[in-house]
């Protein structure tokens, strides 16, 4: 064999790996996490609703909720009797403002008594009290919680008639028929109590909803459902002042709150 090629061999393997090596795909780049929808207010507009204040390290919650009304000490809020009993903090509220990015509880010389400003994670407010303890602020159903109108869907032109002998395409199947909520009794469980509460759905139009006597959930009773509907996959419960609350199936006749925010809210179908 001549040494022309002897030559040409040694030169072919020294180059077939590295053409390999330049040819070869990059590694894929990391997932990135999906981003979470923000919920916390930036301004006065997106405050009123209901939201969860919780103590740190204990099980003494309340549901208050905070108007755009003006009393005598910033804005109006309303919270159970209750309250007073499990944050006795809450005796000496008045009113409270937007400030500063946050939310103030304000005693009735516009005093702060708990100044909330947003966590690092932007999910929640805390605030610590004069006393050390510590509090958090978890919106329920807020205004700045309530997704954007859908833009206007384009008028689609009618389709044309069958023509005769044609066969017609069989109907699509509904997804989420396995999965409709039927009318009935509803347990609502939270996050370690079940059955704090009762829903009777109604049926046919307007489907109304009743909170069954015995009810131990001041927020489901400060929400106040008087209507219920099921569209999209989603069942939404609409209170009496035009709340809404959107669910969605998990199985076993359970349907959760979507987004999942603030206290733990799943119905449960139950019998009778």
């Amino acid at each position: 064999m001549s040494r022309w090629v002897l030559s040409a061999i040694a030169a072919a393997c020294l180059a077939g790996p590295a053409r390999a090596q330049d040819a070869a795909p990059p590694p894929p780049a990391a997932e990135q996490p999906a981003p979470f929808a923000v919920t916390l207010p930036d301004k006065l507009a997106d405050v009123p609703g209901t939201w969860d204040l919780s103590r740190d390290g204990t099980n003494r919650r309340c549901v208050l909720t905070l108007t755009m009304e003006n009393g005598d000490a910033g804005r109006r809020l309303r919270f159970p009797a209750g309250c007073r009993r499990a944050l006795p903090l809450l005796g000496g509220v008045a009113g409270w403002l937007f400030a500063d990015g946050g939310v103030r509880l304000v005693d009735r010389n516009v005093r702060p008594l708990l100044a909330f400003a947003k966590r690092p994670d932007k999910r929640s407010l805390v605030a610590r009290a004069e006393t050390g303890e510590v509090y958090n602020l978890v919106p329920l159903e807020i205004a700045t919680m309530r997704p954007p109108e859908p833009p206007p869907v384009a008028a689609r032109p009618p389709a044309e008639p069958p023509r005769a002998g044609a066969e017609l395409p069989p109907p699509a199947a509904d997804e989420t028929a396995g999965q409709r909520p039927s009318p009935g009794l509803y347990a609502l469980d939270r996050y370690r109590d079940r059955d704090v509460c009762r829903l009777d759905l109604g049926a046919g139009a307007g489907a109304p909803v009743r909170i069954v006597d015995g009810c131990r959930d001041s927020g489901l009773e400060i929400f106040d459902p008087a209507l219920w509907s099921y569209a999209g996959g989603k069942m939404t419960l609409k209170s009496k002042r035009g709340h809404t609350v959107d669910l969605v199936p998990t199985g076993d006749g359970r349907w959760r709150r979507e987004p999942e925010t603030g206290t733990t809210f799943v119905l449960r179908r139950i019998e009778p």
